[in-house]
């Protein structure tokens, strides 16, 4: 339990943290934007129909709660692509979202490697695009040291964990999924050898309630060790289905019951 309210903690610290940070000028984002997004200007930013909260200055670089949320009344998303524009792979992760997670609400856990934006760019279900993003301040994020040692690594890696509650009004569910995984940058170090590290991280991710899709991500090196995923969602009554891929080949897959409680997976 203590774990749990301390991952809640940290991820829905965001919001409260990030009402000043707007998005500043960014001449990297400049230089990337048409090969990411495949366009030459940015699209309109609009909160309502899209809106990212990060803290102004983390207080960890290797985990910085990111979250992406929708006003009531907003068009649905299909897609979102997630830029850290200052990271080495900029790109962190790129989703798919099914309709039941309609209005989105949505919670992820980030590096961040120096000063930078943080934006998203959404692909609503006419085809048009909006961003979102903020200003972080944060420095080191995928070259801090792994949280666990190796050893501790390859005993837990794949293990998984699922908390389902309702939320606030009582007709949305809140899942809470975390995963166990180093998801090594590249750019770390062994504490012990002070060899580097081989990246090694999770690629894929899917996320079912039966064979209605809640989303998929396809990631890089800048989602945090251990990544824990936060979203409203609407329940079917149907087990939740996970399916973890990572760059070694290494495939999870485990199946949740609909029951809003918390299950673990070792």
């Amino acid at each position: 339990m203590k774990l749990w309210l301390t991952l809640g903690a940290v991820l829905l610290a965001a919001p409260a943290l990030a009402q000043d940070n707007a998005l500043q000028p960014s001449p990297i984002w400049e230089d990337l934007r048409s090969s990411i997004i495949g366009v030459d200007v940015d699209p309109p930013l609009d909160a309502v129909a899209l809106d990212l909260d990060a803290p102004p200055r983390a207080h960890d670089a290797a985990i910085v709660p990111v979250r992406l949320t929708q006003g009531a009344e907003a068009p649905p998303l299909e897609a979102l692509t997630l830029v850290v524009d200052g990271n080495p792979a900029p790109v962190a992760a790129e989703y798919d979202f099914g309709p039941s997670l309609m209005p989105l609400d949505f919670e992820v856990r980030l590096r961040i490697d120096s000063y930078s934006d943080v934006r998203a760019i959404a692909t609503q279900a006419d085809g048009a695009q909006v961003m979102a993003g903020r200003f972080v301040k944060a420095a080191g994020g995928c070259s801090a040291p792994a949280g666990k040692d190796m050893a501790a690594v390859e005993a837990t890696m794949g293990q998984m964990r699922w908390r389902s509650t309702p939320d606030e009004a009582g007709d949305r569910a809140i899942g809470t999924l975390m995963i166990r995984h180093p998801n090594f940058s590249g750019l770390q170090r062994d504490q012990v050898t002070l060899l580097n590290i081989p990246a090694h991280f999770i690629d894929r991710l899917e996320v079912r309630q039966g064979e209605d899709l809640l989303f998929r991500m396809s990631a890089g090196i800048s989602v945090s060790e251990d990544p824990v995923f936060r979203f409203h969602y609407n329940p079917n009554g149907q087990p939740v289905d996970v399916r973890v891929e990572d760059t070694d080949g290494n495939i999870w897959d485990e199946s949740f019951p609909a029951e809003r409680a918390e299950v673990n997976k070792s």
